[in-house]
């Protein structure tokens, strides 16, 4: 299995616990509160894994561009966290975690529609089938 594949694995079961302990840790505090206790950690997690794996040279390689695209990913990060948070607050987390993962289909149009990246049919069908469960778990 290629690197990547396993990180994207990785990455998956780790949304998924977060989404779970997050709810858990929201008990008796606002979602607002919550997420700023959470930046917080995840701020402090970050800065010690980069001050081990990335060579300090490699900092004074970023280029505006790079701070251009990576502010407004920041910015995007925070209004999703933001209104994940408010509904992870009030609602089941099947029915929030899947709406929030119905991301990958509008990744998956971007990235097609910015990036010129191929859209199969095995892709399609995909992300149809998570339009599919969306609609069936949204539902009530």
């Amino acid at each position: 299995m290629k690197p990547w594949l396993i990180h994207a694995f990785i990455a998956m079961l780790f949304a998924g616990v977060t989404t779970v302990v997050a709810k858990h840790g929201l008990i008796g505090i606002s979602a607002e509160l919550g997420i700023a206790v959470r930046t917080l950690f995840v701020f402090c997690f970050i800065m010690t894994f980069v001050a081990f794996a990335v060579p300090m040279a490699e900092v004074g390689s970023i280029r505006g561009e790079n701070l251009l695209w990576l502010g407004i990913s920041a910015f995007t990060t925070a209004v999703s966290w933001v209104y994940f948070y408010k509904a992870l607050k009030e609602g089941d987390i099947a029915t929030v975690a899947l709406i929030d993962k119905g991301s990958v289909v509008v990744a998956i149009f971007l990235a097609w529609l910015f990036l010129k990246e191929v859209l199969t049919l095995r892709i399609v069908i995909g992300a149809l089938m998570i339009l599919a469960g969306l609609i069936v778990i949204s539902r009530r």
